[in-house]
């Protein structure tokens, strides 16, 4: 903590509450100096380099899935957190932007369920994508009567979608995994020595500029063996890493486009929030207009393909005052199954939707919150 963040905490308080209000207020801006960048590349005070086995994932698997060769990885660790990963975005130039559309254009798609359900039919949440495309051809300046259905967008759930009424998975509510986030998945889980890792849930979360996260703990998954893994796209964010209970102060750092979050082993059950989305640093790859030609190592046949220049203009569109989070987890142990439960049908709650309210309700009702996109909001 900063000199002003410690200044907000007093003994006895809930520590990591005060640093959430201190990075999300608005006025006076906060202090953001003791925000760790990971792009700065170098190891020094809390941040540690990590060593990952190059051999764990080959070269021509990890361009499959538009990853750079695994010894080229920017990988960090923190002094205190162990089984934390930082991989400083290990993407090839010019695949993220396959990784955006597949989270606006085709995850959103049914079956997979989001937050508009709980207000609007099946046929109607069918095809975010093509229904809103023409609204987001409108320049940024001018003005529209509604926001698309995108833009309400808040979050999304595939595999075993997550029950945000009983903060549990269930057999009964399943959907296929897709595929290419799967690959993407078992490359980078591979990398960090966790071989065997089955994607079998996961939860995008979309930000807006005004949007935040609340303080939580992934706890959920019936097998915390296995890493959580988080992947960002589009504008930047401040994260807050704390510990196994409210009172300790979190740590606060940059996600940036394309970066890489393993939470694992001790850290797996840890608090953490995003009380603030950020501007995203110029020339983040993700975020140039030109961005969206496939680099020369990636070959036919990959998971990643290219991204028409129609597609990229709504991507980039959205992203330039937007942030996508992903977040993959394996629900069940090998051999494990869920428990004889009588089945119930979830009802998605836009009350724990990424949004524009303050965190503060949520944060004091839900303390042990399961999701890492379980977010604090009254609307959507």
């Amino acid at each position: 903590m900063n000199k002003m963040a410690a200044s907000v905490v007093q003994s006895g308080e809930d520590a990591f509450r005060k640093i959430f209000k201190f990075y999300k207020r608005r006025n006076p801006p906060p202090d953001f100096s003791d925000v760790i960048d990971f792009t700065r590349g170098a190891p020094g005070g809390k941040v540690v380099t990590v060593q990952l086995d190059p051999a764990a994932v080959s070269d021509v698997e990890a361009a499959r899935v538009g990853l750079q060769p695994v010894r080229d990885w920017k990988t960090f660790g923190l002094q205190g957190y162990p089984g934390f990963i930082f991989i400083s975005n290990p993407f090839l130039l010019g695949s993220q932007p396959f990784w955006v559309r597949q989270c606006l254009k085709t995850y959103p798609q049914k079956p997979n369920a989001c937050n508009l359900d709980m207000h609007m039919s099946p046929s109607d949440t069918q095809d975010i994508w093509s229904k809103s495309v023409h609204g987001l051809s409108f320049p940024p300046s001018a003005k529209r009567q509604e926001k698309t259905l995108l833009e309400r967008l808040r979050w999304v759930t595939l595999g075993y979608h997550y029950n945000w009424d009983t903060k549990t998975y269930s057999a009964d509510h399943y959907t296929p995994f897709p595929a290419d986030l799967h690959s993407l998945s078992i490359q980078i889980s591979a990398a960090c020595g966790f071989r065997g890792f089955v994607a079998e849930a996961g939860i995008l979360n979309y930000y807006r500029s005004d949007s935040s996260l609340g303080i939580h703990v992934d706890e959920s998954e019936l097998d915390h063996s296995w890493p959580l893994l988080s992947l960002s796209f589009g504008q930047s964010a401040i994260f807050l890493l704390g510990g196994t209970c409210r009172q300790d102060p979190p740590t606060a750092m940059y996600m940036h486009s394309g970066d890489v979050m393993v939470m694992s082993g001790e850290s797996r059950l840890l608090y953490h929030a995003v009380p603030r989305i950020v501007p995203a640093p110029q020339g983040c790859p993700a975020l140039e207009i030109e961005g969206h030609s496939l680099p020369s190592s990636v070959q036919d046949g990959a998971v990643v393909q290219p991204v028409s220049e129609e597609d990229w203009a709504v991507c980039s569109r959205y992203i330039q005052s937007s942030r996508v989070n992903v977040t993959v987890r394996q629900v069940l142990g090998h051999g494990q199954s869920f428990p004889e439960t009588r089945s119930t049908h979830p009802r998605t709650d836009a009350d724990q939707t990424v949004g524009h309210e303050s965190a503060d309700g949520l944060c004091g009702k839900r303390k042990r919150s399961s999701s890492c996109d379980s977010v604090d909001t009254a609307q959507t």
